[in-house]
């Protein structure tokens, strides 16, 4: 009898956060597998029909990728909403606020 080489098999996570809650779904999936794919392999888009993933950005453990990037065994995929407010502006308004909390007590 032969021996068949099966594909080896990768876990992954793949993984949406919003503001009430946060998805975490665990997968194994034929390598290669790309994020895109294990995004739509994960069922994520059905439980949030609200992503569109031709606009959402991927990233693997906090660094952003490309949707075509591979997979290694063990890698989160996560989706990134868009930002409520730019940094800079958010650090802008934390000053002044500090500002007018300093000249309050004064």
């Amino acid at each position: 009898m032969a021996e068949v080489d099966a594909e080896p098999l990768l876990t992954v996570e793949v993984v949406y956060a919003t503001p009430e809650r946060q998805t975490l779904i665990k997968l194994r999936l034929p390598s290669p597998v790309s994020a895109r794919e294990a995004v739509l392999q994960s069922g994520l888009l059905a439980r949030h029909p609200e992503i569109d993933l031709d606009q959402v950005p991927l990233g693997i453990f906090g660094e952003a990728v490309a949707p075509g990037q591979l997979l290694a065994d063990g890698d989160r995929v996560e989706l990134y909403r868009p930002l409520a407010i730019d940094p800079r502006e958010a650090r802008r308004q934390l000053a002044r606020h500090r500002r007018t909390m300093r000249d309050t007590r004064e």
